[in-house]
């Protein structure tokens, strides 16, 4: 975990590239990705309420409960793996939890903040519409960039090293909206290894 010198703790996005891909799975990719879909929808609405009730707790304690934390940065975690296996970015299966895995090729590693400054807590609606605007723009742009890598990888059986990097710039910008999102993070800030 990367530690900034004062301040937050700032997350850090790990995507390991493997250029082979298995043509099979690259080509039925959607229907191979609607378990993991589904449960990080779900799971989705449980960790939006639960946000939604820790953004009461953060205003008023600056701290949030800990087992809270863990709901909600384990759907972040298992969301984060979902996104990237539909969008190319990794070819394995992810794993169907919310923990750590430090061998699949997408991580993402967020520590939980000792104190929160309230006054980021109350503004964080405003804080959160740059973040937004950008990552919806990208987020169109992955789409795109992501029918041209499934269509390169039916054909050749690779991710293409640009494709990948564009991948993972626009996939890293989602991941900055849903750390602020969730309150799992204060900063825009995310290290990509």
């Amino acid at each position: 975990m990367a530690v900034a010198s004062s301040g937050p703790l700032v997350p850090t996005l790990i995507i390991q590239n493997t250029p082979v891909r298995n043509r099979l799975t690259t080509l039925v990719r959607i229907i191979v990705a609607i378990p993991w879909l589904l449960v990080a929808a779900l799971w989705g609405i449980g960790a939006l309420c639960v946000a939604i009730v820790a953004w009461f707790v953060l205003l008023f304690t600056g701290r949030w409960p800990a087992g809270w934390w863990n709901f909600v940065a384990g759907f972040v975690r298992f969301d984060a793996r979902a996104t990237a296996f539909l969008l190319l970015l990794a070819d394995p299966l992810p794993p169907f939890d919310g923990a750590e895995h430090p061998e699949y090729p997408i991580q993402l590693q967020v520590a939980p903040q000792q104190s929160y400054d309230r006054l980021k807590v109350g503004l964080r609606i405003l804080y959160v519409i740059p973040a937004y605007l950008v990552a919806v723009v990208l987020g169109y742009l992955s789409y795109v960039i992501g029918f041209v890598s499934w269509v390169a990888i039916l054909i050749t059986g690779r991710q293409p090293d640009g494709l990948q990097a564009a991948l993972a710039f626009c996939f890293s910008w989602s991941m900055r909206l849903m750390l602020l999102m969730t309150l799992l993070s204060e900063t825009y800030a995310i290290n990509i290894a």
